[in-house]
């Protein structure tokens, strides 16, 4: 299906709807419009960037499931709705500032338990109630960490990993 992803991933975003060229456009726009006019409490907004917007466009809604037993630890279930975890402004902000990198909302990861997002080099992370962690350098990478169960690193105080 495709040279993209390893088979077990490929197979987990099939199940779930994605294709090659999947793609649309408009949603990418009216999401990233949508995520940015989203204002916390305190009036602040989640920064989009454009790598958010191109996730948006390929992969928004999908529920990948994992088929397989993880390679290191248990797979997790990814919803890419950046929807489900708009009310992480603050989270997120605090999260940019020790990268050093704006992060946009992606989704949730484990049924709820992580917030999934990107900056705007295309690196992707997840933050949880164990802390943060780098998923990959792509969303493809970080897609491939999580369906085949594979450590991700853990996000240090100074913004590294």
């Amino acid at each position: 299906m495709s040279e993209r992803f390893p088979r077990p991933v490929a197979d987990a975003l099939a199940a779930a709807g994605w294709s090659p060229g999947r793609r649309d456009e408009g949603r990418g726009r009216e999401w990233a419009l949508r995520i940015a006019a989203h204002a916390a409490p305190d009036g602040s907004q989640h920064t989009v960037t454009a790598a958010a917007i191109e996730a948006y466009a390929e992969f928004g809604g999908l529920r990948i499931r994992p088929q397989d037993e993880g390679e290191q630890i248990a797979p997790s279930d990814v919803h890419l709705d950046p929807f489900l975890v708009r009310h992480s402004v603050a989270t997120l902000a605090e999260l940019a500032e020790a990268t050093g990198a704006p992060l946009s909302p992606l989704g949730e990861e484990g049924s709820g338990r992580g917030i999934l997002a990107v900056d705007e080099q295309g690196r992707v992370f997840v933050l949880d109630h164990t802390g943060d962690w780098f998923l990959g350098g792509s969303l493809d990478e970080a897609l491939s960490t999580l369906v085949l169960g594979r450590h991700p690193r853990r996000v240090r105080a100074d913004g590294t990993w």
